[in-house]
């Protein structure tokens, strides 16, 4: 669990309700015509924007926000520190029986072990490492496009709440209360775009810069391999992508499985 994450949202949404709550009715803050417009829409125009499945992808992709990310730079470094020790004592073609719940890493010793020339390893991690931030940038441009689009729809409720007020201006009294309808719409796509999509596109955003790091990490800790580099000059390469207060001194430890 992602305590950020957590704190973030409960506080957010939390301090918004508490205020309605001292400063008035909270029934004056629902009005299901300015949902219809606001959400309706901006999952309207997000489907005509994106395809459905790239949609679909993005909302499960939501949860990642709350949960922490799945693998530690430090102890990456650590693997790949141990798979060139072992590489150098058994041979590449050690690296085949290697245990991963990373594809990524799978893959770079399935390449390593097939005799895959530098070259070649070199064109095929920069692709999948390419690859994997176009995907997760779809995923993002999603969250994006709706903090956007939730403050336009969110207007055009207004607009539409305004014209409806004009209406009545031959009747003073129930121009108060339409008025406040009328706003109620700007403050749902406020409230969506500020607390809800564009921090869900910022986390996203971080993890993947985590996510990249670690595959450089892999990408690099593999040339090192393929060039028979020492474990020290491979642990002073890829401890650079840690800052130095998080470095932990390089241990000697065998390959668990998992």
């Amino acid at each position: 669990m992602d305590l950020a994450s957590l704190i973030g949202i409960i506080s957010g949404i939390g301090l918004i309700v508490s205020a309605i709550f001292i400063g008035g009715e909270v029934h004056n803050f629902y009005n299901i015509q300015g949902i219809m417009i606001v959400f309706g829409g901006t999952v309207a125009a997000t489907l005509l924007t994106f395809r459905f499945k790239d949609v679909i992808n993005a909302f499960k992709s939501a949860y990642l926000v709350f949960n922490s990310p799945n693998q530690d730079s430090q102890e990456l470094i650590n693997t790949m520190i141990k798979l060139g020790t072992i590489s150098r004592r058994k041979g590449l073609l050690s690296l085949m029986d290697v245990k991963t719940n990373s594809p990524f890493l799978k893959r770079v010793c399935t390449l390593i072990a097939d005799a895959a020339d530098e070259e070649t390893l070199r064109a095929a991690m920069r692709t999948e490492i390419d690859s994997m931030k176009m995907r997760h940038f779809i995923v993002q441009d999603v969250f994006r496009k709706m903090a956007l689009y939730a403050p336009s729809f969110g207007m055009l409720g207004t607009l539409i709440g305004l014209i409806q007020m004009l209406s009545l201006l031959a009747e003073p009294d129930t121009l108060g209360p339409a008025m406040a309808v009328a706003l109620l719409t700007t403050f749902y796509g406020s409230l969506l775009s500020t607390v809800i999509f564009l921090p869900i596109a910022g986390k996203l955003r971080s993890r993947t810069m985590i996510e990249v790091m670690n595959f450089e990490i892999v990408y690099q800790g593999a040339i090192s391999i393929l060039q028979d580099n020492n474990p020290m000059s491979v642990y002073e390469k890829l401890s650079s992508f840690v800052p130095p207060k998080q470095r932990k001194p390089m241990q000697s430890l065998k390959l668990r499985s998992k």
